[in-house]
């Protein structure tokens, strides 16, 4: 996909998944913010990895749930590269444990950041996002998966796909807004913890008997980012295998 000139802001985009994501469309030719929150050398190291490429790229700090931040973040993208054109919103925590486990504070960090996190972004996109542009939602597979210790984690996605569906239709000027649901994707932090007995039954679940590569969630992002997508807009985009 030719993303050429295109500005793009990745949330969360120093590790794991939204690492991929930045350093695949830096080769298919945009301009791509590396935001992240605490994560700073690992943010230095996705742009260090796209510019020894020949991309272009730059870190920016932002913690999404803070609306003054995102403000901050959309602006300073604007004062480097003049615009932004995609919005791709992969910022998120995920606490798994059994409903009745949960803490107040374990509820509150994942909407603060999976829901609150996106709200901040989208209204910054209103008024900021350059015309005909696009916005990629990450949201996940166990949205429909209904796994046990998964409560808060599914729902704080669950909202993200509604507000993906609404936005869609109020934003306008060409904007395309859509949800990417990735199923289990093998990185660090997702494999943190798990044994290879869960892993195995992860991998099962879908019909390719493996769990997926931080590139193959990226690629569909690369499509939804460029002009080719344009008329997909409003919907929730399953990347997991025909696991749900």
């Amino acid at each position: 996909m030719s993303l050429k000139n295109k500005v793009i802001i990745v949330t969360g985009a120093s590790r794991g998944i939204g690492k991929e994501i930045a350093i695949q469309l830096a080769k298919n030719g945009a301009k791509v913010i590396v935001n992240h929150s605490n994560s700073e050398d690992d943010a230095k190291n996705t742009v260090k990895v796209i510019t020894e490429a020949g991309g272009i790229a730059r870190a920016i700090k932002a913690d999404v749930s803070q609306k003054v931040e995102v403000t901050a973040l959309f602006d300073k993208t604007i004062e480097v590269y003049g615009k932004v054109d995609v919005l791709v919103n992969n910022a998120g925590v995920m606490i798994s444990k059994p409903l009745k486990d949960n803490s107040a504070e374990d509820f509150s960090k994942q909407f603060d950041v999976n829901v609150k996190g996106i709200f901040n972004t989208l209204q910054e996109a209103f008024h900021k996002l350059a015309d005909n542009g696009n916005i990629i939602n990450i949201s996940s597979s166990t949205v429909k998966l209904m796994f046990p210790t998964y409560a808060l984690y599914s729902a704080s996605k669950a909202a993200v796909e509604q507000m993906t569906r609404v936005f869609s239709k109020e934003i306008g000027r060409g904007i395309s807004v859509n949800a990417l649901a990735p199923g289990a994707t093998e990185t660090e932090l997702f494999m943190h913890g798990k044994s290879p007995e869960f892993i195995e039954k992860l991998s099962s679940m879908n019909a390719f008997n493996r769990l997926a590569q931080p590139i193959d969630i990226a690629k569909v992002v690369l499509f939804l980012a460029s002009d080719d997508s344009k008329w997909i807009s409003g919907q929730i985009i399953g990347a997991n295998g025909a696991l749900v």
